[in-house]
């Protein structure tokens, strides 16, 4: 049970038309997500897996996306720790954020995998009610990113609770690593075929920061599952993909928007030996366009990759450089998924 075109980019087979899929395709800008968070809550809608799978499903029934992806959030490992969480409107609140005053009222991580057996169900029965010509992606986040979280109780500015603080990174890198390790296998038993770690702070540390005290830990968690992990980071360069990162056996790779994908994917395959897929990158700012600068952008960024032989741009995901933007219209994000088709076909 799988989307044939998602196996091919996995396998890096060339293909004309590549798989798509979007971070947050499931989410406030779809009419679905919005009728059903009409009469449940966020936390109701990831926590009870009938209705994660019920969120997960919404843009394949309607998008047609290749694949599908858990409905769920990147900070529960935070709530399972003990820091207390809650979405309000002005977003996702902790009860307290992490320091050496704080640390002592957290759990440690072996007493609370438990509390994320809602991930594993919610990706079981999203696998169970999937087409089966669609595939299935879970996620967790970050390991840097959960500590940016914990540390500053959001994301944004300039991070200096968290680089201040950076001597609590390898016992809260140690708990998160055990939490994404239960979960992780818990949602690939259940169905996923790749579980991504979605960091979107690691942008905010420099290259040689982040291959100091964050790759020591994906590459823990890589080697644990290797082929089955993808990584996609926010705001980053090509110095963070250092050959130490490359060589992880890595599933695929998602870029952002600030990145050439093209280049990129032309320079792995003659140079740079990248695993797995490479997922991007379409502004997705440019979807809440007028539908004539929309269409414009979309033929210029389509023309590009129709210009790269097929062979070089196989492993090819195609999707935003970021997720959905809530308001985002909805007859754009079709007309997205439609045209990559017809153009690249």
């Amino acid at each position: 049970m799988s989307s044939l075109r998602f196996q091919n980019a996995l396998k890096q087979i060339p293909q004309k038309v590549p798989p798509i899929w979007m971070m947050r395709q499931a989410g406030r800008y779809h009419s679905h997500y919005q009728a059903l968070r009409a009469n449940h809550s966020f936390e109701e809608l990831c926590k009870n897996p009938e209705l994660a799978a019920e969120v997960a499903l919404g843009p394949i029934q309607d998008f047609d996306f290749d694949v599908a992806i858990l409905f769920s959030d990147i900070l529960f490992p935070l709530e399972a720790l003990g820091f207390g969480l809650k979405y309000t409107e002005q977003g996702p609140k902790l009860g307290f954020q992490l320091s050496e005053a704080t640390k002592p009222q957290l759990k440690p991580a072996s007493e609370v995998c438990e509390f994320l057996r809602f991930q594993g169900e919610a990706v079981g029965l999203t696998r169970a009610k999937l087409p089966k010509d669609k595939s299935l992606v879970g996620f967790v986040g970050g390991l840097w990113t959960l500590f940016v979280y914990a540390c500053e109780g959001g994301h944004s500015g300039s991070l200096v609770q968290t680089k201040s603080r950076l001597q609590l990174l390898p016992w809260f890198m140690e708990q998160i690593e055990q939490l994404h390790r239960w979960t992780i296998e818990r949602q690939l038993a259940a169905g996923a075929e790749v579980v991504m770690i979605f960091d979107t702070a690691a942008g905010e540390i420099s290259p040689r920061l982040f291959q100091q005290i964050v790759l020591p830990w994906l590459t823990k968690l890589a080697k644990q599952f290797p082929g089955k992990l993808g990584y996609y980071s926010k705001g980053t360069q090509s110095s963070f993909l250092s050959p130490e990162f490359l060589a992880l056996r890595w599933a695929g790779l998602g870029f952002d928007h600030r990145w050439d994908l093209p280049i990129w994917m032309k320079q792995s395959k003659q140079q740079l030996s990248a695993p797995g897929f490479t997922q991007g990158n379409f502004d997705q700012a440019l979807l809440h366009a007028d539908f004539s600068s929309f269409k414009k952008h979309l033929d210029d960024y389509l023309t590009t990759w129709k210009e790269i032989p097929v062979e070089l741009r196989a492993g090819w995901v195609s999707g935003l450089g970021h997720g959905v933007l809530p308001k985002t219209p909805e007859a754009h994000v079709r007309f997205f998924v439609d045209t990559v088709r017809k153009e690249l076909e």
